[in-house]
């Protein structure tokens, strides 16, 4: 194809995709979507292959769709029709927990399909035990849908609402949140046509063969520019609870064939608690990690990801057995990319940076409004520093590997009855090095209210801090007090009014001897 021609062609892809997870993100209902961002907006073939994400949304979401996508379109194949919307939180198929559901609409051009787009994210609440890590298996956490059809020719499926609406604590909320997912979608979907109209083309399969092909084949050419080897990274921290994990990633480059296998063996095993990760997640963090290194600039799709491979144990902690709980498996899914950077830093250390405070700590609250009502919050993150990189010191407060940006107390203070005392930077919490980590921060609120109420938090490296790379310092790790005591327990808590809570997250690790 010719160069202008594909590049005006992918240039309309990416806005096409871009503007729906934009609108998707404007008119959601969720916090966590709309001002954080946690969410994924991609655009697959015929073939459900993933041809073009948007420019806005996490990497768990992203690559984890691609799956999802690529499942949905195998699993309907023959059996869409126009107006359909297909729909899945399954764990193992998608993002890997209940909270991200993905919806998928077939695009059609009067009556051929001619491709899906689809969408993951984070809903409020999909009942059981909330967000927290208490939950003994998968089935305490909430409800489960399977791949089904959420809309059948235009019209929503009677029994699949009534089950969603009775199931989960804020079904106008969650509604709501489907329903920009289903918009969006349709939005994009009439995009998609007149993009094919206005250039004349039957469909996208030729276009998409084009970018996946030319993906594939540069993302090959800069493994085969490596250096041929095994390389070994391992990552060591504690969990809610106190319990410690370790990652081991054993990463060999062919430069023969150009891929990089990425081989998890001697990681822990799975747990009897919910930071368990399925292996979608696992692949998505691994090969988030490796591309943000190898080759940023080259768009993310199925053929940029095709040369990346990623193997784990089954029954290990990134790659579980069902019916194993998962609901907060971002406590363990986000220190993935640690040992691969780890790793990578006998590739390329100017490219890579050392370790940060991993998972974000994540909030739910329950409890009752001052007339009585009942609520529940929206899932509410912070994050600590990032680790220091060869040349820039690691940035303060940051989120890394997932990027979801943090909600502002000014929102959650009018959403619900809680009142933030203290939002700060933990200085001098990076540890030292030729350039340093990122600091921290605290964190300190209290609810107004005279009731009793229900804390879900999920604290990571409350024991060990962040690690150093290249003779850096390591970054402290953090604290979660209440009022004034340290806790780290994987159950949700029972508050009382007046309970002060305080977060301290952990600070980034230094790079280079000072």
């Amino acid at each position: 194809m010719d160069g202008v021609e594909l590049e005006i062609l992918w240039s309309n892809l990416i806005g096409v995709v871009t503007e729906r997870a934009k609108a998707l993100q404007r008119i959601a209902f969720s916090p966590i979507v709309r001002e954080a961002g946690d969410l994924a907006c991609a655009l697959f073939d015929q073939r459900g292959r993933m041809v073009a994400q948007a420019n806005t949304g996490t990497p768990g979401h992203i690559n984890s769709l691609a799956f999802a996508g690529a499942h949905l379109v195998k699993e309907f194949a023959g059996r869409c029709e126009p107006g359909d919307v297909l729909i899945t939180n399954d764990p193992w198929l998608s993002a890997g927990h209940f909270f991200d559901i993905t919806t998928l609409t077939p695009i059609f051009r009067g009556d051929r399909l001619i491709a899906y787009i689809g969408s993951t994210i984070h809903h409020t609440d999909i009942g059981g035990y909330g967000i927290g890590a208490g939950a003994r298996d998968v089935h305490e956490e909430g409800l489960w849908i399977p791949p089904l059809k959420l809309y059948e020719r235009g019209t929503p499926n009677p029994v699949l609402h009534a089950m969603i609406r009775r199931n989960v604590r804020t079904p106008d909320a969650v509604f709501g949140d489907l329903a920009a997912q289903v918009s969006s979608g349709q939005a994009a979907a009439e995009h998609l046509v007149a993009l094919c109209e206005r250039h004349g083309l039957e469909d996208i399969e030729a276009l998409s063969d084009e970018i996946i092909d030319r993906s594939e084949a540069n993302t090959r050419d800069a493994i085969r520019r490596l250096r041929p080897g095994t390389y070994h990274g391992e990552s060591v921290f504690d969990v809610p609870g106190g319990e410690k994990i370790t990652l081991k990633a054993a990463l060999t480059i062919d430069a023969e064939t150009g891929t990089i296998t990425v081989d998890f063996a001697g990681s822990s095993m799975q747990t009897s608690t919910g930071i368990n990760v399925v292996l979608n997640y696992t692949h998505a963090y691994a090969t988030f990690a490796i591309r943000s290194c190898l080759n940023h600039e080259l768009p993310n799709n199925t053929g940029s990801l095709a040369p990346i491979q990623v193997k784990a144990p089954e029954g290990s902690i990134i790659n579980c057995r069902y019916p194993a709980p998962v609901n907060a498996r971002h406590v363990v899914g986000m220190y993935v990319p640690m040992p691969i950077l780890k790793a990578l830093y006998q590739v390329f250390p100017e490219k890579v940076l050392a370790e940060g405070s991993g998972a974000v700590w994540t909030i739910q609250i329950e409890g009752r409004k001052a007339d009585g009502r009942p609520f529940t919050s929206s899932m509410f993150n912070y994050s600590g520093g990032m680790g220091a990189r060869a040349d820039k010191p690691g940035p303060s407060a940051t989120c890394y590997p997932t990027g979801v940006a943090a909600v502002p107390v000014e929102i959650l203070e009018a959403a619900m009855p809680i009142v933030f005392d203290r939002k700060e930077l933990r200085r001098g919490s990076g540890g030292a090095g030729r350039m340093p980590g990122g600091d921290g921060q605290i964190i300190a609120f209290h609810m107004n209210t005279s009731d009793p109420w229900l804390l879900n938090a999920v604290p990571s490296r409350l024991d060990m801090g962040p690690e150093g790379l290249g003779g850096g310092d390591p970054g402290q790790p953090g604290r979660f007090l209440v009022n004034g005591e340290p806790v780290s327990q994987a159950r949700k808590l029972s508050m009382r009014a007046g309970d002060a809570v305080v977060l301290e997250t952990p600070g980034g690790g230094g790079y280079g001897a000072l």
